[in-house]
């Protein structure tokens, strides 16, 4: 499959994080203990996180399809984005201080694009085996690198400036994002015909 959005995105986050200086690398973001170089840690593609690896595909049924799936089942009550939230966070911080700037810049603008780069040829149905999701397409993959990209980069802009996304990028997250929440309960929201809030959808 095409994947010339992430690889924009992510080569977006290279240049930026190659040219920030050491005082907006340690500036705060408002995520409540992260640094811009937090943010980093915990955005960058790895193998373990957004790279997935030819040897990871299956012939079997996906538990996950899409991108919106995926986010319910990681924001679900016992999700991952709840029960290990803290421990995600530690996991940001811990790299952060463990590997050199050039390393967490190098992974944004030749690791992750190299890694995608190698399943081109495979379509979006495509299932692999993936942590916590158990399986998924590499469709569905996509669109969370792309909305992690995506999120995680007006962090950073909040933080240090710098352009926005590409509106491809704005306009696929808002998609994935708006789909993760019941269709009916969106639409009473936006339209002011409940006072019942449906955000946020993710943590």
């Amino acid at each position: 499959m095409e994947h010339e959005l992430l690889q924009e995105l992510w080569f977006s986050w290279g240049e930026r994080g190659a040219a920030l200086t050491e005082t907006q690398w340690a500036t705060p973001t408002r995520l409540p203990g992260w640094t811009v170089r937090e943010l980093f840690a915990h955005t960058a593609p790895t193998s373990a996180y957004l790279i997935p690896s030819r040897a990871a595909v299956v012939d079997r049924p996906a538990a996950v399809s899409s991108g919106p799936e995926a986010l319910r089942f990681y924001n679900r009550p016992g999700g991952l984005a709840r029960t290990g939230a803290d421990a995600i966070a530690e996991e940001a911080r811990n790299t952060a201080a463990d590997l050199e700037t050039a390393v967490l810049v190098r992974r944004f603008a030749e690791d992750g694009p190299a890694g995608w780069a190698l399943l081109r040829e495979l379509p979006p149905e495509t299932v692999l085996e993936r942590p916590f999701l158990g399986t998924a397409t590499l469709g569905a993959i996509y669109e969370i690198a792309v909305m992690e990209a995506t999120v995680h980069l007006l962090d950073l802009v909040a933080a240090v400036g710098g352009p926005p996304p590409p509106a491809a990028a704005l306009r696929l997250t808002s998609e994935i994002l708006v789909a993760v929440a019941d269709p009916v309960e969106f639409i009473e929201a936006a339209t002011g015909r409940t006072e019942r809030s449906v955000l946020p959808v993710m943590r």
